[in-house]
């Protein structure tokens, strides 16, 4: 969508945001983007959603910058006296889901947030030098080997009543928590994420996610290449949704542009991100299996998806990374027998799903050690922006294909599968059941791909007009949206995704407190993270 910014008074940012969440039911903050715009200063770009009615806006709010401190212990801890920082107020205590968001932006850009309790960095280690995505930032070879000396405090900024920019230390522990670290190992975790655990014997009392192990500057990449060339990363990022996510990618440059597709492009690429969701599905219903302990459901999943991969492969060439599609439409065309092993695949899985049910999912074991287990209202889930499958377990219709449909999703039929058990149980069991629901799309299109262009020609430099935008798909884990900030070159100015995972990890703390330390792992298997998405 082509992003028209309302903005406020710099004084009543906070009431107004307040106003547009009680008053018009932007109850869901999709994402923060923050942004150097150059001679305007820092700012961030928020957009919001009203689940009722499924409308967007976005609001534009540009940061205003104080000396931190006047010397005087009894104003704050003077960590960061003398320093000018640019500053905006907090929207955590509207949306919960700003905690990390926010924390992002502080950690790329230097912008706090007044009454943010917990201003640390978010993916970078402590000791780094300046905030990388400033404009002006230089960057250096040298990198430090040594322990990263970790803060035993957060940062949380105010405006005292002289007018001046101070801090205070807030404590992440007391002296009498026993604290543990879950992860970083694989598969537990699913990839290199740090829980730092506050424990009570065996009942969980606070998480603190420590996140960047694999953070790679995808997006600081992204502002000194062509756009072609910022394609190659996404199927990098959660790689069992490479399709879904470069769909995204794609979908923003060319709604920018206003690259008119065929009909043949549309059909493909509905067929190919349901196969990728497929593909997801599958590993995430094994993966799950496998984190409790029952290795026949994970190798029956496993097999399975080598059957999807293997039509995907005849077509793309790849079996994780694809590289399929580009702006435009797609590097190629479908294979000659990609129709007929789509259908024999479709007549496969059927049965199939069902044996995952047979051999683990209607277990007594199984409900035993899901049901109930990292519980999340329907309010929270909004409020936290736990989107996909986690927010769907309850109730919450948040599916992108329904709400913002794109490419064939208006023209097929599909249910949103939701449930209300607000529970791991409710999580696995929405992923089973869109599994039939992706077969029940592909099997709708795939007698009846038209024939016509697979790409649309373009010009060989692409210059995108100037202007902001934001598209979104729902990838296999909850939306994943690219923001887009052109100034007419070749290359992005401000290209900002909204990952699927990075809301999902903000709310392990709420889902987890009061629940056992056994459940933290069945808890971070259901709701289905990949770290290369969160970290990028």
């Amino acid at each position: 969508m082509k992003l028209e910014f309302l903005s406020f008074d710099f004084d009543k940012f906070a009431s107004e945001m307040q106003n547009l969440k009680n008053k018009k039911h932007f109850d869901f903050l999709v994402t923060i983007v923050g942004e150097d715009f150059g001679e305007e200063g820092l700012g961030c770009v928020y957009i919001l959603e009203n689940t009722e009615s499924h409308e967007r806006c976005s609001v534009k709010m540009l940061a205003r910058t104080k000396v931190c401190g006047d010397g005087m212990a009894s104003n704050g801890t003077g960590d960061m006296d003398g320093q000018a920082m640019a500053y905006i107020p907090s929207v955590v205590n509207i949306w919960k889901g700003a905690d990390l968001l926010e924390r992002e932006v502080y950690d790329f850009f230097g912008i706090v947030f007044l009454g943010h309790p917990d201003m640390r960095r978010l993916f970078l280690r402590n000791d780094f030098k300046g905030h990388p995505f400033l404009k002006n930032w230089k960057g250096t070879d040298t990198y430090s080997l040594d322990d990263d000396v970790e803060p035993d405090h957060g940062l949380e900024f105010y405006i005292d009543k002289n007018g001046d920019l101070q801090s205070k230390q807030n404590r992440l522990f007391t002296t009498d928590d026993y604290v543990i670290n879950i992860g970083p190992q694989h598969p537990s975790t699913h990839g290199v994420l740090r829980l730092q655990t506050v424990l009570n014997g065996e009942v969980v009392k606070r998480i603190y996610p420590h996140l960047g192990y694999i953070h790679r500057g995808i997006e600081k990449m992204w502002e000194s290449m062509t756009y072609p060339q910022t394609l190659a990363l996404t199927d990098r990022l959660n790689y069992l949704c490479a399709m879904q996510q470069r769909h995204a990618l794609v979908g923003v440059i060319e709604e920018a542009m206003e690259v008119e597709l065929t009909d043949r492009i549309h059909y493909i690429r509905t067929i190919m991100d349901e196969l990728q969701r497929l593909d997801s599905h599958l590993l995430f219903t094994s993966c799950c299996a496998q984190d409790l302990g029952a290795l026949t459901a994970f190798l029956y999943g496993m097999r399975d998806r080598e059957h999807v991969l293997n039509v995907m492969e005849e077509t793309t060439g790849g079996r994780l990374i694809q590289n399929y599609y580009r702006i435009g439409g797609l590097q190629d065309d479908i294979d000659p027998n990609f129709v007929k092993n789509v259908k024999d695949l479709c007549k496969y899985l059927r049965p199939m799903i069902k044996e995952y049910m047979d051999v683990f999912g209607d277990n007594v074991i199984t409900h035993n050690r899901l049901e109930n287990v990292g519980p999340m209202s329907l309010e929270d889930c909004i409020n936290y922006g736990v989107t996909g499958p986690a927010g769907r377990a309850s109730g919450w219709q948040n599916d992108v294909r329904k709400n913002h449909p794109y490419d064939m999703y208006d023209k097929v039929q599909f249910e949103q599968v939701t449930y209300d058990t607000c529970d791991s149980m409710g999580r696995y069991l929405v992923h089973i059941n869109e599994m039939y629901q992706s077969l029940d799309i592909i099997e709708q299109l795939i007698d009846n791909i038209p024939e016509g262009d697979f790409y649309v020609k373009q010009k060989p430099i692409i210059k995108v007009p100037e202007g902001q935008w934001y598209f979104s798909v729902e990838g296999a884990a909850g939306e994943f949206g690219v923001y887009l900030d052109s100034k007419g070159d070749k290359s992005p100015y401000r290209m900002k995704m909204r990952p699927m995972g990075l809301s999902l990890v903000g709310a392990l703390d709420p889902m987890l407190r009061g629940q056992k330390i056994a459940d933290l792992v069945t808890t971070g298997a259901a709701i289905d993270i990949v770290i290369p998405d969160i970290d990028r």
